[in-house]
C-alpha cells in the first residue's frame, strides 16, 4: 500500500509537469479557433452550424478537464470544417464538403489539457511548435499525444484496490460499445431534467417579454439567428424593451415586421430587421431611423426580381433563410443587380411564362447550377448564360416533380412532429436547420416505434449529435441507433 501511495505521488508530479493552465490552453489553441471559428463561415451556413455546435462541446470538455478532482470522462467525437484547403496526410477521418472546406473528425479521450491541445492541433494538421513556448516541461509530442502511452503504467491491482477506474479499460469499452439512443437517454436524463427545471422560470420570462414586445411594437415575430441560451435571449429582449421606453417615436417604423437578433445590424435579404447582439442602443437606434430608406430599397429589389423572372421565362427568384447565408438587403440587391445585367446582355431566348411555377435562388459561392431536392434551382451568380439555359430546360420537369414532392413532404413532416410530440408527451419537438425534412421524417418514424418514457415533458431537438444543452434541451442525431 505504501508503494502504491509513493507511485501515486510520483505520477502526480509527472502529470503536473505536463499540465497546462486554462489560459495557456486557450493561447495554444488560437490557430485552431482561427481556422474553425463560425464567424468566418458567413457564406456557408451548414459548415458554420457544425463548427458552432462542435465548439460548444469542445469548450465543455475543456472545462471538465479543469475541474478539481475530475476523474470520470466520456470520449467525445467532434467534427470541424477547416478553412485551409491543402490535403491532409494524418490518419483522422476527413472529407471535403461541397463548398471545398475540409471536414475533420476526431475523438477526444485525453485526461489533461496538454494532451488534448496537442491532439486537436495534430488532428487539424496545425503546428504544435508554439506550445513549447508555454510554461510546460518539454516532453516529446508522441509521449504527450495520448494517455494510453503515458510513461507510468499502473498495474490492474491498483485500480482494484483503490476503486479508481482504469482509463485504458474505459477507453477500450467506449470504443467497443456504440452509443445507442436508449443508453444515452438513460445516462443523461437526470442531467437534462435538472437543467430544464432550472430554466423554467427564465423560459416563462422569455415568453412574457416576447409577447409584450410583439404586442407593443405590433411585430410579426421575434427570432434569433443562433441557438443562444434562454438567459441570453431574455437579456436581449430587456435591451430592446429599454430602447422602447427611451425612444418610442423611432419604433413606429418597425410595425408589422419581424425582428431578428443576430451578429450584425441592418435589414436582411428576407426583409427582417436585424439587431446585432454586440451593438449598443445607439446602433439599434440608427437602424430604426433608417428603416424608411430600407423599405424603398426593398421595393427596388422586388422590381429587380420581377425583371429577372421575365428574362428567364417566368421562373420565380426566391430567398430561403434556412439554405442561404444571412445577407443584408444591400448585399442581396448588389447580387441581384449583377446577375440581372449579365442576363440582360446575353439575351437568352426563353419563351415568356414557359417556366412559370418554378423557383430559383442565387448563390455567390458556387460555379455550377444544381437542382435542390425541394425543386428550386440553385444558380451561381457567375454561371455562363448558355449553360444556365440548357440546365434549366433539361431539369424543368424534374423540378416540377420535386416541388410537388416538397409539399407532400412538408405535410408529412408536420404530422409526424405533432404525433411524436403527443405520443411521448414532449413539451417541444424541433430540428436544427441543417436537418432536412427527409431526415426528420425518417427520425420521427423510427422514434414512434420505440417506447421512450424518458422524454415526457422534455424539449427534444433533432440534430447531428448527442448533447444536453445548457437549458436542458436534449439533442439527438437524426440517424440515431
Amino acid at each position: 500500500f505504501v508503494r502504491l501511495c509513493l507511485d501515486k505521488i510520483l505520477l502526480q508530479c509527472v502529470l503536473q509537469s505536463r499540465t497546462l493552465s486554462g489560459a495557456d490552453a486557450i493561447n495554444a489553441l488560437r490557430p485552431f479557433y482561427f481556422a474553425v471559428h463560425p464567424d468566418f463561415f458567413g457564406q456557408h451556413p451548414k459548415e458554420r452550424e457544425v463548427n458552432e455546435n462542435s465548439l460548444k462541446r469542445l469548450n465543455g470538455y475543456l472545462e471538465n478537464l479543469q475541474k478539481p478532482g475530475f476523474r470520470s470522462f466520456k470520449p467525445t467525437q467532434l467534427t470541424f470544417y477547416v478553412r485551409e484547403r491543402e490535403p491532409n496526410s494524418s490518419n483522422v477521418q476527413e472529407s471535403f464538403s461541397a463548398s471545398g472546406f475540409r471536414a475533420v473528425s476526431f475523438t477526444l479521450h485525453t485526461r489533461d489539457l496538454l494532451s488534448t491541445v496537442l491532439d486537436i492541433l495534430n488532428s487539424c494538421s496545425l503546428s504544435t511548435e508554439h506550445v513549447q513556448s508555454l510554461n510546460v516541461n518539454s516532453q516529446p509530442h508522441k509521449e504527450a499525444k495520448s494517455t494510453v502511452n503515458r510513461p507510468i503504467k499502473w498495474d490492474k491491482t491498483y485500480y482494484s484496490f483503490t476503486g479508481f477506474k482504469d482509463p485504458e479499460e474505459e477507453l477500450e469499452q467506449a470504443q467497443r460499445v456504440e452509443t445507442t439512443l436508449l443508453s444515452w437517454l438513460d445516462d443523461n436524463e437526470a442531467s437534462a431534467v435538472k437543467k430544464l427545471k432550472k430554466s423554467l422560470p427564465l423560459r416563462k420570462e422569455l415568453e412574457r417579454l416576447k409577447i409584450e414586445l410583439s404586442h407593443e411594437l405590433q411585430l410579426s415575430d421575434i427570432r434569433w439567428q443562433r441557438s443562444w441560451g434562454i438567459a441570453h435571449r431574455c437579456s436581449q429582449l430587456h435591451s430592446l424593451g429599454r430602447l422602447v421606453q427611451q425612444r418610442p417615436e423611432i419604433l413606429e417604423n418597425v410595425k408589422g415586421r419581424t425582428v431578428v437578433f443576430t451578429d450584425r445590424s441592418g435589414m436582411s435579404a428576407a426583409g427582417h430587421v436585424m439587431l446585432g447582439t454586440m451593438d449598443v442602443h445607439h446602433h439599434w437606434t440608427k437602424i430604426f431611423e433608417r428603416l424608411p430608406n430600407y423599405y424603398k430599397l426593398q421595393k427596388r429589389l422586388l422590381l429587380l426580381e420581377d425583371r429577372i423572372s421575365q428574362l428567364l421565362g417566368g421562373i420565380q427568384v426566391i430567398y430561403i433563410e434556412e439554405l442561404q447565408p444571412l445577407l443584408t438587403l444591400e448585399e442581396y440587391f448588389e447580387t441581384l443587380n449583377s446577375f440581372y445585367n449579365k442576363l440582360r446582355d446575353s439575351r437568352l431566348p426563353f419563351h415568356p411564362r414557359s417556366l412559370r411555377g418554378l423557383q430559383m435562388i442565387l448563390e455567390s459561392d458556387r460555379y455550377a447550377p444544381s437542382l435542390h431536392e425541394f425543386g428550386h434551382f440553385m444558380i451561381p451568380t457567375v454561371c455562363d448564360p448558355a449553360a444556365l439555359q440548357w440546365f434549366i430546360f433539361s431539369k424543368a420537369q424534374e423540378a416540377r416533380e420535386n416541388l410537388k414532392r416538397k409539399e407532400e413532404m412538408m405535410i408529412t413532416e408536420k404530422e409526424l412532429i405533432n404525433t411524436s410530440t403527443e405520443r411521448f408527451s414532449l413539451d417541444r419537438l424541433y430540428k436544427e436547420p441543417s436537418v432536412s425534412s427527409a431526415q426528420m421524417i425518417d427520425c420521427c418514424k423510427r422514434l414512434l416505434e420505440e417506447s421512450l418514457p424518458y422524454l415526457q415533458g422534455m424539449h427534444l431537438c433533432i440534430s447531428h449529435f448527442y448533447s444536453v444543452l445548457q437549458d436542458g434541451d436534449l439533442c439527438i442525431p437524426w440517424n440515431w441507433k
